[in-house]
């Protein structure tokens, strides 16, 4: 088996064809195909199926695939800290619920490296997709939250797709609303003020549960819930229809804008504890790459930062004017 070979998977893969890979790698399709019946021969295993449409992943060929991208990625973190001069591209992804510190924190990375050398993503997804994400290597690191509602049934989720959660930081719940909002002047802020005003929330897909909500509370009974799937999307159903949703009031006014405004949610008659337990996930027992442990150092950094201006024992929203 060869890097070559590994190489090839993950081009036919990605492109759905072999002369599509081929153009890509700049091979000849004979010597593409070969090596990938080599690999397979050596493996005891089919990896792809030639169909009327292109080629497929076989079962066997979807579960080496992880593998083989896992394996490439550590190639390429040998190839950037021993190699002097090369060309290939580094790559980085994150995936993250929709948290604006999470974006601001990805910024501040790309722009402190030359992107030129770089393959960047930032995905704002939904919390299984998030997950996926981490286990298939398209991302090296999920950002997500965990409470008393949802841990047992995440910590087994990731469990069970050999990923880990790593806490960065606690947190307890705000309402985030317009700052023109009825109740954006109040101190705190319960259910009973917020009888009325409709709850917004993200779309979590038809097969998703109460556990992957991105908000807490999410069992709650709610007069009024509209979904929305991006950010900008919620931001503007707050002003329209003066909605509201339930955050962990980490804020980033330079992405959000300074319309908005978090007040603390607090209500004795919920048993549910609201608090929010902040933190992101890798593969299982895989040290971060160079570039991950910088991005994970610029969140840490955004949330000490924040803290400095708010603490969770004060009434003040974890934000910062930037």
């Amino acid at each position: 088996m060869t890097i070559n070979q590994i190489r090839y998977v993950i081009y036919i893969a990605k492109c759905g064809s072999y002369n599509k890979a081929a153009e890509q790698l700049f091979v000849a399709q004979p010597s593409l195909t070969n090596a990938i019946q080599d690999l397979e021969k050596e493996l005891g295993i089919t990896i792809f199926i030639r169909g009327s449409h292109g080629v497929s992943l076989t079962p066997d060929g979807a579960e080496a695939l992880l593998h083989f991208r896992h394996l490439y990625d550590q190639y390429e973190d040998i190839v950037d800290k021993y190699c002097v001069n090369h060309d290939i591209r580094k790559k980085f992804g994150v995936s993250t619920l929709h948290y604006s510190f999470a974006v601001k924190a990805f910024v501040e990375l790309a722009e402190s490296l030359d992107t030129a050398k770089y393959d960047f993503a930032i995905r704002e997804s939904r919390t299984l997709d998030v997950i996926e994400d981490v286990r298939k290597k398209r991302s090296e690191i999920g950002i997500l939250y965990l409470n008393d509602f949802n841990r047992v049934f995440i910590k087994k989720l990731l469990r069970q797709k050999e990923l880990e959660f790593h806490h960065l930081k606690s947190c307890r719940a705000y309402v985030y609303l317009w700052k023109k909002h009825p109740l954006a002047d109040r101190t705190k802020i319960n259910f009973d003020d917020l009888k009325g005003y409709p709850c917004l929330s993200f779309e979590q897909g038809d097969e998703s549960s109460f556990y992957m909500a991105e908000e807490v509370l999410s069992t709650e009974d709610y007069d009024r819930v509209i979904k929305a799937c991006d950010r900008a999307t919620m931001l503007n159903l707050m002003k329209g229809l003066n909605g509201y949703t339930l955050c962990s009031g980490i804020i980033c006014e330079e992405l959000n804008g300074d319309d908005f405004v978090a007040v603390p949610f607090e209500d004795d008659r919920i048993q549910t504890d609201s608090s929010m337990e902040i933190g992101y996930i890798t593969g299982k027992h895989i040290s971060l790459s160079s570039i991950g442990q910088m991005y994970i150092d610029e969140i840490r950094k955004y949330l000490d930062d924040i803290e400095e201006q708010g603490s969770e024992d004060t009434t003040e929203p974890l934000k910062k004017i930037v």
